[in-house]
């Protein structure tokens, strides 16, 4: 896991979050903005992915596997469902639902760090 990309998705995801929320209170829907920036986030999220999968078959290894595949697996497909989801949505509530999947996302990636740097014991 890179530290840097930990942040950088961090205020990328919190950007959109921003975004989302500000979407709603606006009464609007998404536009090409939270799309933008949803990609943005999920191109930052495959490199973090490719990066931790290269090093797990380079030897290094998270303490719990299982869940970090399973944190690292989910984390990248949070985005894409949110835009899905924000996208069918006719209201203004599809920026709520963006700032809910991008609040995950910046939560979710300090775990993904959290595990990777955990000593087992």
């Amino acid at each position: 896991m890179t530290p840097v990309l930990v942040v950088a998705v961090t205020v990328v995801a919190a950007l959109l979050a921003l975004a989302g929320l500000a979407s709603t209170l606006a009464r609007r829907r998404i536009g090409l903005l939270h799309l933008w920036a949803a990609a943005v986030l999920e191109a930052l999220l495959v490199i973090q992915a490719v990066l931790a999968v290269a090093a797990l078959v380079g030897g290094e290894r998270p303490p719990d596997i299982p869940t970090f595949l399973g944190y690292l697996g989910g984390i990248l497909l949070l985005p894409v469902a949110g835009v899905l989801w924000a996208r069918s949505e006719p209201t203004r509530w599809a920026g709520t639902v963006l700032a809910v999947a991008a609040g995950a996302v910046g939560v979710m990636i300090w775990r993904l760090l959290q595990l990777w740097e955990a000593t087992g014991g």
